[in-house]
């Protein structure tokens, strides 16, 4: 049974009518320090922002990005993706000149400091942009110095994952990967693979990401969001997964979750957008107990906020009210999603001590 918002049972009526003292008020999430691992790169975008630059570049915006933001979504289907793809290339478009790149990641970069990341690896897809930008390289290129700025002038580190797309030919991703090993001492750590599961396996990668491994990159596909089991699995097998994007589907098979849980490897769950999508109907229905409880890695994520409508620090507030995670419990959580990063060594330790001190200045208010 999910836990009850504290907001619904802070000063409940005794049977003899008098008053019960209400609870103290549970430590702020957003000032818990953590890593956001699964963050796509216009999906990040300020709605504000695309709402500002759409006007300034003549973009029009469907209704659905405007005036009934955030939009209703379900994936479960093709015509569902298809809309949420559609929605997702008309933000892109907003994007065209390098000081639109170096806003997004800047204002990214603030917003994230303020849910209490201290390090984001974001995802993107250079080939999304290299039309626009000169090519690949020098689209990599601009998001590196970007992403350089926005640590400059924020302190949230970031680094960048470069991601094929499934819907395109697995040469493609072998172009991406040699490009993403290119940049592996220059911010780029690791190599992931996104769009709709049903249109591209996973087996069909594994010479773009055998190439980003032997690269020393993280791997990183995304997995057993739209599809089951059979699809994490092959993540997990045939990509040597280091982290799943979203992977909440090896719920159904146990033997499988052992496995992840033997090989450390790290799930990458985003309850908001699980919910937008259709994959699960409420937020107290996307596993993440069943997942903790089992013993997997769990690093919470936002996926795109621009069109599910939430943050970071929301998921960690989701886990609190819907799944009933105590605050030692939340502590954990972003405790694997630091150590499940690639910050440096002195990044990792420093947030793993603000961890320490959110939990001890939390116990000493209970």
């Amino acid at each position: 049974m999910s836990a009850r918002p504290a907001q619904e049972r802070s000063a409940p009526d005794r049977q003899d009518g008098a008053r019960v003292a209400p609870a103290p008020a549970r430590p702020d999430v957003a000032l818990l320090p953590k890593a956001h691992l699964h963050l796509h790169f216009t999906g990040s975008m300020r709605h504000s922002t695309l709402v500002e630059l759409a006007a300034q570049r003549g973009v029009h915006l469907p209704d659905a990005l405007v005036e009934d933001w955030p939009p209703r979504l379900r994936a479960t289907d093709e015509r569902g993706w298809f809309r949420f793809q559609r929605l997702y290339d008309i933000a892109r478009s907003v994007l065209q000149t390098p000081d639109d790149l170096r806003r997004l990641l800047r204002e990214t970069a603030e917003d994230e400091a303020a849910e209490g990341s201290g390090w984001l690896e974001i995802q993107v897809d250079p080939s999304g942009y290299a039309a626009r930008f000169g090519g690949l390289t020098p689209t990599v290129e601009l998001v590196l110095d970007a992403a350089r700025e926005a640590t400059e002038a924020t302190g949230v580190g970031i680094g960048v994952v470069i991601a094929a797309n499934r819907t395109r030919h697995p040469l493609d991703a072998k172009t991406l990967a040699r490009v993403a090993v290119r940049y592996a001492d220059r911010g780029v750590v690791g190599f992931g693979l996104s769009n709709d599961e049903r249109r591209g396996r996973a087996y069909d990668f594994e010479g773009a990401f055998r190439i980003a491994k032997r690269g020393g990159l993280l791997s990183d596909p995304h997995g057993g969001e739209l599809l089951g089991p059979a699809s994490v699995r092959e993540c997990l097998e045939t990509l040597a997964a280091d982290r799943i994007g979203h992977g909440v589907r090896a719920v159904e098979d146990p033997r499988l979750l052992d496995r992840i849980v033997e090989r450390g490897v790290t799930l990458e769950v985003c309850p908001a957008s699980n919910v937008g999508l259709g994959v699960a109907p409420t937020a107290a229905d996307v596993p993440v107990r069943r997942l903790y409880e089992a013993g997997a890695s769990i690093a919470l994520g936002a996926d795109d906020p621009l069109l599910f409508g939430s943050r970071l620090a929301r998921q960690y507030e989701l886990a609190r009210t819907e799944h009933g995670f105590t605050d030692a419990e939340l502590a954990e959580l972003a405790r694997q999603s630091i150590r499940a990063s690639a910050a440096p060594g002195d990044v990792r330790n420093r947030l793993l001590a603000g961890v320490d001190a959110w939990l001890s200045g939390a116990s000493s208010e209970a």
